[in-house]
């Protein structure tokens, strides 16, 4: 079995970056790959081949669910677990969500010492 190290996080806000790169590098002690767009992420995610993807809803230009949409034409998606990361978390949203291949939803604002073991949670369910 595949193991979690590396996890590609796209987000357009660079506070949340950092706090998202400190608590799954050194709380998780992954390694992480942030891309500010969902451009960008198309652009790294095959040299980067990550094991899980963290996937922004809101964002400019091309927003998360657009990015999971051509991100699993360049990478298999059912293989890489990807949870979206949104305030929006009515069941009606996250069924949504999952409906578009999402294997997870971690809420905005997220604690930074749990995020590492949120992301290992959906990472279980799917490798479990």
């Amino acid at each position: 079995m595949t193991e979690l190290k590396r996890i590609l996080h796209v987000e357009d806000d660079p506070s949340i970056q950092a706090v998202a790169k400190v608590a799954l590098e050194a709380v998780g002690g992954f390694q992480v790959l942030t891309c500010a767009s969902g451009q960008d992420a198309l652009d790294q995610v095959q040299g980067f081949a990550p094991d899980f993807i963290l996937l922004d809803v809101m964002m400019p230009g091309m927003d998360g669910p657009k990015t999971l949409e051509l991100l699993g034409q360049l990478v298999n998606t059912e293989q890489i677990p990807v949870a979206f990361m949104t305030a929006k978390v009515q069941p009606d949203e996250v069924a949504h969500y999952r409906s578009l291949g999402a294997h997870g939803v971690i809420i905005k604002p997220f604690d930074p010492m749990q995020l590492a073991a949120q992301v290992r949670d959906i990472w279980n369910q799917r490798h479990g």
